[in-house]
């Protein structure tokens, strides 16, 4: 992914050149400096990947191409991704450690060891689907029989004849979205999203 944006412009909002850019938030905006996240009220805290999903709806709605659309999912979700020991219990009578199940990694090694979207201090795995794939990357089950139950959501997502770009890094509490005027309106006058006009040249609020 080739851009001579600032590493924070670019994985906050992604590429340049959009008419318009905002954050949908997952939390509100810290309300003190050196607020942390754990300090919010849950009942402000919002499902991301229901943001995300709401966001898409309107987003779709704004692109020619919404059945070819890249997502880019980071690979530093360790075992989310990669697969591992499964989780450790403690028997407190006899102090005994059990371990669960092995988790499979989610994807061949044809994905996990293959090129992948690089950019400085970054590097994901990219798919290619439908607008409406979100979430769906053909993930091995945990286990046999057990059905992944989580994935992350994708870092980037942005359809083939990029009319528009959703940026969703680790850090922030929110996403970076750039698209046209209209796009954003219609993102901003949504009810069941929170979202703000952004200008990615300006610092953005972060949690402490």
């Amino acid at each position: 992914m080739a851009s001579d944006r600032a590493w924070e412009q670019l994985v906050g909002f992604g590429p340049g050149g959009f008419q318009a850019y905002a954050r949908l938030r997952f939390l509100p905006d810290p309300a003190y400096v050196g607020q942390q996240e754990s300090d919010v009220d849950v009942d402000d805290a919002h499902d991301e990947t229901g943001q995300l999903h709401v966001a898409l709806e309107t987003l779709t709605r704004h692109t020619r191409t919404s059945d070819d659309c890249y997502f880019c999912l980071w690979d530093g979700w360790g075992s989310d991704i990669e697969g591992g020991d499964g989780a450790r219990s403690l028997d407190y009578q006899t102090g005994t450690v059990s371990r669960g199940p092995l988790i499979a990694p989610a994807f061949p090694p044809s994905v996990l060891h293959g090129p992948k979207v690089v950019v400085p201090n970054r590097a994901y795995f990219l798919f290619r689907g439908s607008v409406s794939d979100l979430g769906d990357w053909g993930a091995a089950d945990a286990w046999p029989g057990q059905p992944r139950l989580h994935m992350p959501d994708p870092a980037f997502i942005w359809p083939a004849d990029q009319a528009w770009c959703v940026a969703n890094d680790v850090d922030p509490h929110w996403a970076g979205i750039g698209a046209d005027v209209s796009a954003i309106d219609q993102l901003r006058a949504d009810s069941r999203l929170d979202v703000v006009a952004a200008d990615p040249s300006q610092d953005q609020p972060y949690y402490g």
